[in-house]
């Protein structure tokens, strides 16, 4: 099980808190730090205000070394995928071969009105996602010196030098997530390289494996890798119960009532909870840390709960 802690700066968080936290996860030998791609908090003030993912990212891919750094997810909406290309590509470069994206059709109504973004109707946004993974995946993996075109409903690229090219080759590693269960599936069969199930019930997460399948059967892989399966947990890990209350409570959550997507507990009980999404398929856990100022807390994943994992 490959560990990444995974943040929502929208929640409240400077690039120093980030920046603190992608070092610190780095040292401790997480796999991944991925931050989600926001511009309004869902929860409290969100003071000091958003950062934009990819600004963000850039930065990081200059003060780490080893870590790989992504969004989960980017809104399909939010970038035009031309200008989105070329942003990922460079932060590629700039990180050495680090960067991973996930792209997503978009959600959050309330932030497109606040920042002047059009948010059209889920079928417009499905079809414009895969438009824009028809054009990224295009785009980075057309040979040096040839030129890329695309005619769609909604984007036209005609005759791009497709460049800068990602260090990463065909490109980077593209995540598809969520629970929807029929284009969501499809879309991972189609350009994936991995299959992320965000703040979902084992049985709920092992379901929407079983669709990405099927639509893999059905579809075909052309000869790319299999696929990765992940999945995305809020994570309350303490020494002990008292700590795990503590914890949960000072970022509003009860441990007594666990919603979907909420794992609490000891690092034992903790690992016992993420091994039976290991048993479903899972290689990759996005542990979302809530408070993201609490070094100690992914210290603690990092020492008592990886080591449990298989």
């Amino acid at each position: 099980m490959r560990l990444c802690v995974f943040i929502e700066p929208q929640l409240g968080a400077t690039y120093e808190d980030q920046l603190a936290i992608a070092t610190r996860a780095e040292e401790l030998g997480f796999e991944g730090f991925f931050r989600s791609d926001h511009f309004v908090t869902m929860a409290g003030d969100g003071l000091p205000g958003p950062t934009d993912a990819w600004v963000t990212l850039g930065a990081l891919a200059r003060e780490t070394s080893t870590i790989r750094l992504g969004t989960l997810v980017t809104s399909a909406t939010f970038r035009h995928p031309g200008p989105l290309a070329v942003a990922v590509a460079q932060v590629d470069a700039m990180s050495g071969g680090r960067v991973e994206i996930g792209l997503g059709a978009g959600w959050y109504e309330r932030e497109h009105r606040a920042y002047g973004i059009p948010f059209p109707p889920i079928g417009e946004r499905f079809d414009r996602l895969a438009e824009q993974l028809e054009i990224l995946t295009g785009l980075w993996s057309t040979p040096a010196g040839s030129t890329f075109s695309y005619e769609g409903r909604y984007y036209d690229v005609a005759d791009s030098p497709a460049l800068p090219k990602p260090v990463q080759q065909p490109g980077p590693p593209v995540i598809i997530g969520g629970k929807g269960p029929k284009r969501t599936p499809r879309l991972a069969a189609r350009f994936a390289d991995e299959f992320n199930v965000p703040f979902s019930s084992l049985d709920d997460t092992d379901a929407q494996y079983q669709r990405v399948v099927d639509a893999i059967e059905r579809e075909g892989r052309d000869g790319r890798a299999p696929i990765v399966f992940s999945f995305a947990q809020t994570i309350v890990c303490g020494a002990n119960d008292a700590e795990v209350r503590r914890r949960a409570e000072s970022v509003g959550l009860d441990p007594k009532r666990p919603q979907s997507g909420q794992l609490y507990g000891t690092p034992s009980h903790l690992a016992e909870q993420l091994h039976e999404f290991v048993k479903a398929g899972a290689s990759r856990a996005f542990l979302q840390v809530l408070d993201m100022r609490d070094l100690d807390h992914i210290a603690l994943l990092a020492a008592e709960v990886a080591p449990l994992l298989p």
